[in-house]
Formats: structure tokens, C-alpha cells, sequence
């Protein structure tokens, strides 16, 4: 009987301090989210680029959720101008890819947003917890775009995807600057 007990106990307190890592430590919230940004497309049969739209809107969204949670919290202007400029840009990429999918598809189904990190409140990381989240988030999006990039014969997908691209890798060394010059952190 004292097996079972053992056993039971393992599983409870393994399952409290995986939820209360995730309330105390938006770090250990971060670590779950790099872990869970990887999408497949899977073959490239005739839904690939239904498949890709889906995910890139999942992607924007995740994006602005991002966003959403520094806009009015960090002390920082630069992270305030790019949180308003993610949350002007990105409805527009949304819009676009959702014409694609219903033109192309006859598609209308609302896309969820992606999962992203809980940033937790201001403190003097809130900012670098942000930026390692948009990293991870850009890096995510380049991996999506090569692999469309490899599947798709649509025009429109390939070129959305190469822009996509573009601006994600841009984007990723500007993040990437920013990170090491406030925390000296490449």
C-alpha cells in the first residue's frame, strides 16, 4: 500500500510545482513557451498553405498578445514604440492572410492565438523577459517560412513568406542588440 502512496504523492507534488512554477516564475513560463513554438505543416498536399495562413495568423496574434502585456507596463520607450507598432502592424498581415484563406479556401473560421508567455508585472527584467519572448517568437515564424518556403507553389504564400521572413531576421537583430546593450546578453 505504501508503494501507491509513494507513487500518488510524486504525481501530486510534480503536478503543484509545474503549476506553481508557472505563477511565481515568468521565466519558468518562458522556458515552457520556447519549448512549445515549433509548427509543422506537415506534407505539401493541397492544404499546406491553408495550413500555413492558419499557423501565420496564430503567429501575429501571439505576436501582439506579446505586445499587449508591455505596452503600458515597461519603463521604456523603445519597447513601448515597438508594442505599438506590433499592435498597428500586425491586424493588417491578419486581415490579408484571413482574404487569402477565405478567397482560396472559402474559410471563415477564426484562428487562436498562439500561447506566449505570462511576462508578469514591471520589474527591471520585465523588458528582457519581453525581448527573449519576441526572440523566440521571430525565430519560430523563420522556421514556419522555410519550411512553407519549401512546400508551397503559390506565389502570394512564397512571397508573403520571404517578406516574412525578411522582417523576422531584421527584426531578430535588432531585438538581439537591444537584449545586450540593456543586459549585456547576447
Amino acid at each position: 500500500m505504501s508503494k501507491y502512496i509513494t507513487i500518488s504523492l510524486v504525481i501530486i507534488f510534480f503536478v503543484l510545482g509545474t503549476g506553481l512554477g508557472y505563477v511565481v516564475s515568468p521565466q519558468y513560463s518562458m522556458n515552457q513557451y520556447e519549448s512549445k513554438q515549433m509548427v509543422d505543416l506537415g506534407k505539401a498536399d493541397k492544404y499546406v498553405d491553408l495550413r500555413y495562413i492558419n499557423a501565420m495568423i496564430a503567429h501575429h496574434k501571439g505576436a501582439m498578445k506579446l505586445a499587449e502585456q508591455v505596452k503600458n507596463e515597461s519603463r521604456r520607450q523603445d519597447i513601448k514604440d515597438l508594442a505599438n507598432m506590433i499592435l498597428t502592424d500586425e491586424p493588417k498581415a491578419i486581415a490579408e492572410l484571413y482574404q487569402w484563406k477565405k478567397d482560396w479556401y472559402n474559410d471563415t473560421t477564426e484562428v487562436a492565438s498562439m500561447e506566449v508567455p505570462n511576462l508578469g508585472t514591471y520589474d527591471e527584467k520585465l523588458d528582457w523577459r519581453f525581448l527573449n519572448a519576441l526572440i523566440t517568437h521571430h525565430e519560430s515564424g523563420i522556421e514556419m517560412t522555410m519550411e512553407i518556403q519549401k512546400k508551397s507553389t503559390r506565389n502570394e504564400i512564397l512571397n508573403n513568406a520571404n517578406a516574412v521572413e525578411d522582417f523576422l531576421h531584421k527584426g531578430k537583430i535588432k531585438l538581439s542588440q537591444m537584449r545586450t546593450d540593456w543586459y549585456e546578453v547576447k
